[in-house]
């Protein structure tokens, strides 16, 4: 549900992935220089969590940031709209522990933005100085001086229908609003009950998510062949988006996780202070 009535605010609702609970967000256009931040509106103090690097809690199948006792829940996809839309300051008002998965992707709250005309070109910051490499085993991330800002995503599953893909991104070529925003989040069907009975993804379904089994899609059609390494690539963009603002460099990633993508945050943070 939209509503973009307020001048320069858009409040969006609906379940969330893992919790399976309603909630509502609002944002509002913040002070320059005050960064991205949410507002636990239903806490009593309202505590704000800050969207930095030193915010992060967990990052099982989501990003959680955290301050005190507060905490909100798969964060990416918001905070990856905010950023390939120029929104570097906002002030994100949620009643709840988790944002809105809404359809899976970031097309509705890139929608909502620009209905509140709170849209500009995606924003970066000076270039890294030397490169940088995360490794686990096979899976990898990495920054790597580049004379433009660019991210490459590499996914490879035994699902026929998903197999080996790749997509590189630059956002001086293709919007934001275009080509990442609409790639929705995936999953598979002989994992579900599984994650589901050790707490996870209560909220999923066939409306927010794509589903797949050994015979293929069971929601189709997708939004792009490449879907699944386009939404990769959406949530690489959101955890980096808690430096604020992404250096300029070339982003590459091969089969990595939020643990992987926030390791690299950090280390291109230690980098760049």
């Amino acid at each position: 549900m939209i509503n973009s009535t307020m001048t320069q605010s858009v409040t969006l609702s609906g379940v969330g992935l893992h919790s399976g609970e309603m909630t509502q967000v609002t944002i509002h256009r913040a002070n320059t220089g005050e960064g991205r931040y949410f507002v636990r509106v239903d806490l009593p103090s309202q505590p704000i969590i800050k969207a930095q690097v030193s915010s992060v809690g967990q990052t099982t199948l989501s990003t959680e940031l955290v301050a005190g006792e507060a905490k909100v829940r798969t964060v990416e996809h918001l905070l990856a709209a905010l950023t390939g839309c120029g929104v570097t300051d906002a002030r994100i008002e949620i009643n709840g522990g988790e944002v809105p998965l809404l359809d899976g992707s970031a097309k509705l709250w890139t929608e909502a933005l620009q209905q509140a005309g709170m849209v500009s070109d995606f924003k970066n910051a000076d270039p890294i100085c030397s490169p940088i490499w995360i490794y686990d085993q096979d899976l990898f991330v990495a920054a790597i001086p580049s004379s433009e800002l660019r991210f490459t995503y590499g996914i490879d599953f035994s699902y026929s229908a998903i197999g080996k893909q790749w997509y590189s991104w630059n956002p001086s070529l293709e919007k934001f609003v275009d080509a990442i925003a609409p790639a929705r989040t995936f999953g598979f069907a002989d994992q579900i009950e599984h994650l589901q009975q050790v707490g996870l993804i209560k909220g999923g379904s066939l409306e927010n998510a794509l589903v797949c089994d050994d015979q293929g899609w069971l929601n189709p059609p997708l939004r792009f062949e490449n879907e699944p390494a386009r939404h990769k690539l959406l949530d690489l963009i959101g955890d980096l988006s808690l430096l604020r603002t992404i250096p300029q460099a070339h982003y590459i990633a091969y089969k990595a996780s939020h643990h992987l993508h926030l390791k690299l945050a950090k280390a291109i943070q230690e980098q760049t202070l």
